[in-house]
């Protein structure tokens, strides 16, 4: 290959032939230390070679673009520079560096989840503190770093004559330059039509073959896109029939029919008792309103008196538990009324992200118009994406006028903003005689809790207290705005949290820190009382749905909790990780590398017991988790509106 003469292409195959001897001598490490779980044969072996070489090429294919177009169009006068020559020296100098430390990441990752980097790595960068933390208390972290850099340091000492020989060489010239700039950007797409952006599947052989034959580079990016973990490969399951018993024992009322094919499919009429209840529907989800701040849970700062009011003339539910640690996580629960799959959230998972039966699906079926209404930017977590591709119209700041807004900060526009174009939707459906179901989330309780100067005796930015105290302000303005207007005595509001404002504690899931708060209120229609039994977040649409006694066809894996058969409550909780399941005394929790765990006395003590797969809590959670990520890569939640008509059950 001719071309290789040249300066810029011999000083970038420097590079690019080092990665590849890393990428192969890891490959070759990995696979020697599991030979006898990998079960080669000798076709195997020249397959996953092979194919690992091709995954190998399309990581550097991208890696590389930055640094080959430096090369490729650095003037002539800069290159002949000694001190440029200097640079690129060092530049291969920090490369060895990251090639080793990258090889050493991928071997300590391996070694604790069996796998090349995923979405557990991705997920690390979220937890960046508590895993920072982890890696200096179980590795001697600075010396291997320093290991690291004195190897590389030696092997560019080595290298230095044929680096430096090779920037003496002839330039490649400005036009074929050029070319070979679009050449590389021409193989970088071919590269991401041939293989695409999902984590790469390497051979037919079983799961270690796969995973060698990848490169790890390649999967963690391709994490970002997939947004997901395979359940069956890192978490505990059970026998398809035990899940499908299971699950619908799970999702059962009387009231439901089960219609899907599938075992596993809990779609299913709900005949809701009683005539139809067309009320306007306004449910404000709440950025990270930890139930603790409430005066009515015991908070003593006075920072919610009117949250505290609503309570009191408010159907509320005193034991309400979020499923997530996120917002996505939240809008999640609330919309699809699903369990916390493992990985992101399906709000995130671009691609795949619409198409579900939606609280929102429900609601437009029965003639509303369904609005989500965000305070920020909706492409931030993928929100429009989501509620446009699942039944909604989408209201947020870029389609709120600037003199509309009186306060804005990086999150978007302050709650009072919020409540104030949820009022222009709510007038303007009732003008059109139109039923609207509006969906809100906030956004004021959030850092750097800035709001309008003025509205309450805290200084704006001055922390999570003036926030919280801020939210409750704004609230109680917007209720008093609202009880002025003609379709007010035809409405529902609801009130919840997304997340609590911290999840953080000395167990993998603290279940007190997922504790939320949930009113419903709607004066004439909703008689003010407390419920006491465990909800979850799953829960809400159901039990939304059979308030107002509509008929359905549901994909929801909550139940509606004020039927008088109901079934005792339970709270599903993730954290991308691991799996909950609390049953108001014990949580079991599902870990990758299929690790099963039990915590008795939960929001006490906190017991943690090991179990396997016939711990009857532990049963159920897997049943859910397992279930729930069947349902998602199955498209058994997906909106069917042809089966609707089926739905409009006769009334007696």
């Amino acid at each position: 290959m001719p071309q290789l003469h040249f300066a810029q292409l011999r000083y970038l195959s420097i590079i690019v032939l080092a990665w590849l001897a890393v990428f192969l001598l890891t490959r070759s490490v990995l696979l020697a230390t599991h030979l006898a779980d990998a079960q080669v044969s000798a076709g195997q072996l020249l397959s996953l070679y092979g194919v690992g070489l091709v995954y190998d090429l399309s990581f550097l294919l991208y890696a590389s673009l930055p640094l080959s177009l430096y090369l490729l169009l650095c003037p002539r006068r800069l290159w002949q520079q000694r001190w440029h020559k200097r640079f690129l020296l060092t530049v291969v100098g920090v490369s060895l560096f990251v090639m080793l430390f990258t090889a050493v990441a991928e071997w300590l990752f391996w070694d604790e989840f069996g796998v090349r980097f995923n979405f557990i790595a991705v997920d690390y960068l979220v937890y960046s503190e508590e895993v920072i933390n982890n890696i200096l208390e179980s590795y001697p972290i600075y010396p291997l770093l320093a290991l690291l850099a004195i190897v590389a340091i030696a092997t560019t000492t080595l290298l230095r004559k044929t680096v430096l020989a090779a920037l003496d060489a002839p330039r490649l010239r400005p036009a074929p330059a050029l070319l070979s700039v679009l050449g590389v950007f021409l193989l970088a797409g071919l590269s991401s039509a041939l293989i695409g952006q999902d984590a790469p599947r390497g051979t037919d052989g079983n799961a270690y073959q796969r995973e060698l034959a990848s490169n790890g580079p390649f999967q963690f990016f391709a994490a970002f896109r997939n947004n997901e973990l395979d359940y069956p490969q890192f978490y505990a399951t059970l026998a398809k029939p035990d899940v499908a018993s299971l699950l619908r024992s799970e999702v059962s009322e009387p009231n439901a029919r089960f219609i899907g094919s599938d075992p596993q499919d809990i779609r299913r009429l709900i005949d809701n008792p009683g005539q139809p209840q067309h009320l306007n529907v306004v449910l404000v989800t709440i950025e990270s309103l930890s139930a603790k701040y409430l005066g009515s849970f015991g908070d003593s700062r006075g920072l919610t008196p009117n949250l505290d009011q609503l309570r009191k003339q408010s159907l509320s539910f005193s034991n309400f538990y979020a499923t997530g640690t996120r917002t996505d996580r939240g809008l999640e629960a609330i919309t699809l009324s699903i369990p916390p799959t493992p990985g992101r959230s399906i709000v995130k998972r671009i691609g795949r992200e619409s198409g579900y039966g939606s609280l929102g699906q429900q609601f437009s079926a029965q003639g509303y118009d369904s609005v989500f209404i965000y305070g920020g930017r909706g492409y931030f977590d993928n929100m429009n994406a989501f509620f446009g591709g699942n039944g909604y119209r989408i209201v947020d700041q870029s389609s709120v006028a600037e003199a509309d807004m009186v306060f804005q900060n990086a999150w978007g526009m302050s709650d009072e903003d919020i409540y104030k174009q949820t009022l222009k939707v709510a007038d303007a459906d009732h003008a059109a005689g139109e039923p609207f179901f509006l969906q809100l989330m906030t956004t004021s309780n959030h850092r750097p809790y800035t709001y309008p100067e003025g509205r309450i005796d805290i200084p704006s930015g001055d922390g999570r207290e003036g926030a919280v105290k801020y939210t409750d302000y704004a609230i109680g303005q917007f209720l008093a705005q609202a009880r002025k207007k003609p379709w007010f005595n035809q409405t529902v509001f609801i009130f919840v949290a997304d997340h609590t404002a911290g999840s953080a504690g000395k167990e993998d899931l603290p279940v007190a820190n997922y504790h939320i708060p949930l009113f419903i209120y709607a004066p004439g229609h909703i008689q003010p009382r407390e419920f006491t039994e465990l909800v979850s977040q799953i829960d809400l649409a159901p039990t939304l749905l059979g308030l107002l006694n509509i008929d359905y066809v549901s994909t929801f894996f909550g139940r509606n909790v004020l039927r008088d058969d109901r079934a005792p409550g339970r709270a599903l909780l993730g954290n991308y990780q691991h799996l909950g399941l609390f049953d108001g005394s014990s949580l079991a929790i599902l870990s990758p590398r299929k690790n099963m765990r039990r915590h008795d006395d939960a929001l006490g003590l906190s017991h943690e017991v090991r179990v396997n797969a016939t711990d009857a809590l532990q049963r159920r959670n897997i049943a859910y988790y397992q279930g729930a990520s069947y349902a998602f890569q199955k498209h058994l939640i997906a909106w069917r509106p042809a089966l609707l008509p089926n739905a409009q059950l006769s009334k007696r």
